[in-house]
């Protein structure tokens, strides 16, 4: 077994025999960021009465992610863009549905700017909101639904080139100028909540995922018609539904969030459009949403669940995060906290730094809260510097490298015995990645580099100048050979003394 302790004093000439002992192991990169730490404090933005569902998507063309809630009591939807930086403007009323229970975000009419669309429970009908290009919207057209109505998805259903609008158990294909054709009926059963687009079996076009009892797939026939329903089941009473690659295999798998069971069932993807049995992970009370994305920027997909608690808990239940092992299966829940009633929440970058960002609706309390992510990977060392450079006794050319891993910028500061080091004097490179040492008896000394980023700074391990001395054989300095002390015989001259 090599020895991994770290080399803390000089070694000096006299000790080289002994170094060959201090051999260092190699770290793999890894993520570490905290699953506590992930977020910064929450901040809250009014919205409307009962925000039941949000969206993200650019609307005002300014190339960062805006927010839209379905306010369920107010009938309307509430529209806050964002100022660029990941705080939001005040809200602005838009449409008039009744009770817009979900909502979604496209471009349907082709000219660029996203559209919002929302399901009206009460008023059965879908509201279309064209955006005029700057983040307000035209008056909303409304489409008829054969039903009451609580869920609304946005794809391109018929391969045509334009997004076609999936609601309940009916599509609606774009005429190609966001207006839509009347609606067709699909499947067997009726969908009463959330209904998610995705290609699931891997054939290029976009299938339906729905829940109502279970999770119930529909797979494209390749123009907008769909295939017999195949169910399957999850916890108790799901809620919401999400399409993604979970264990990394390139086909796309289930998450839903149970609302009676308080967990969330993963589906894995067969590879074909049919699915595992489920997983079920624990999660806070009455989860009423579910969403996936990186939120540990390691690049696999977790998730998020919103928690509606119930009136009984003034404070809520917040928002349940698990982490991805990497393979489709999930840590244990880390809560976040929102505001009273969080049934909604959605992932993606609010403020344009590459990381995954969390909004939540929050029913009780009317508003919309932003946890923005802090998480970054700091400095690692998938390649250590060489332990032992060992010098001849005139001196020479030592040189150690590293290769850092970490969130970007990384800079670099090669030390001596814990004193920074600067170019001069027959040292190079004291910034970058290798230093080079033209070096005599005076160099003998520990080396380690300081990488920082914007997270925080970690040190190498240590490496080491020494100088090699001439075998000898008389160990204990008493003018006679001492060659019966073969084990320190055999150490000096395995260290390489001439």
């Amino acid at each position: 077994m090599p020895n991994t302790r770290p080399v803390h004093q000089p070694i000096v000439a006299a000790l080289a025999f002994a170094l060959p002992a201090f051999t260092l192991p190699t770290l793999a990169h890894a993520q570490d960021c905290d699953p506590t730490d992930i977020f910064a404090p929450t901040v809250t933005y009014d919205a409307g009465n009962d925000p039941r569902n949000i969206a993200i998507g650019d609307l005002d063309g300014d190339g960062v992610n805006d927010v839209v809630a379905s306010n369920r009591a107010s009938d309307d939807i509430s529209v806050l863009l964002n100022n660029g930086d990941g705080t939001l403007a005040p809200a602005v009323s838009v449409g008039e549905g009744g009770e817009p229970i979900d909502v979604a975000i496209g471009d349907l009419d082709g000219d660029g700017a996203n559209d919002v669309v929302t399901a009206n429970r009460t008023s059965e009908n879908l509201s279309v909101l064209l955006n005029n290009g700057d983040g307000t919207f035209a008056p909303d057209v409304l489409y008829a639904m054969p039903g009451s109505t609580e869920a609304v998805a946005i794809g391109d259903l018929d391969g045509d080139g334009d997004n076609d609008l999936a609601a309940s158990n009916v599509v609606l294909l774009n005429n190609g100028d966001g207006t839509f054709a009347p609606p067709v009926v699909f499947g067997t059963g009726f969908f009463e909540t959330r209904i998610a687009i995705g290609d699931l079996d891997g054939d290029g076009d976009l299938d339906l995922a729905a829940v109502n009892n279970a999770v119930t797939v529909l797979l494209n026939n390749g123009d907008g018609t769909f295939g017999p329903d195949v169910s399957y089941a999850t916890g108790s009473s799901p809620d919401s539904v999400v399409i993604g690659d979970l264990d990394a295999d390139g086909d796309n798998d289930l998450v839903t969030g149970n609302r009676a069971s308080g967990d969330v069932s993963v589906l894995l993807n067969n590879g074909d459009g049919t699915f595992a049995a489920q997983v079920r992970y624990e999660v806070g009370s009455v989860p009423r949403d579910v969403a996936i994305g990186d939120l540990d920027s390691d690049g696999d997909i977790d998730l998020a669940a919103a928690n509606f608690s119930g009136l009984s808990i003034p404070e809520g239940d917040g928002i349940s995060v698990l982490l991805n092992n990497g393979d489709g299966t999930f840590g244990s829940e880390v809560v976040y906290p929102a505001d009273r009633d969080p049934a909604a929440v959605v992932i993606g970058d609010l403020d344009s730094d590459g990381d995954n960002d969390l909004v939540v609706g929050n029913s009780f309390s009317d508003n919309v809260s932003v946890l923005l992510a802090t998480c970054f990977t700091s400095p690692s060392f998938p390649t250590q510097p060489t332990p032992v450079v060992l010098l001849p006794a005139g001196g020479g050319v030592a040189e150690f490298s590293v290769v850092a891993a970490g969130t970007p910028p990384l800079s670099y500061q090669w030390r001596r015995d814990g004193v920074d080091l600067v170019d001069g004097g027959g040292v190079s490179g004291a910034t970058t990645p290798t230093l080079t040492i033209d070096a005599t008896v005076e160099d003998v000394a520990n080396y380690d580099v300081v990488v920082t980023n914007p997270f925080r700074s970690a040190a190498s391990e240590a490496a080491v100048i020494a100088v090699r001395v001439p075998c000898q054989a008389d160990f204990d300095g008493d003018g006679r050979l001492s060659l019966f002390d073969f084990l320190a015989f055999s150490n000096a001259f395995d260290a390489g003394c001439p």
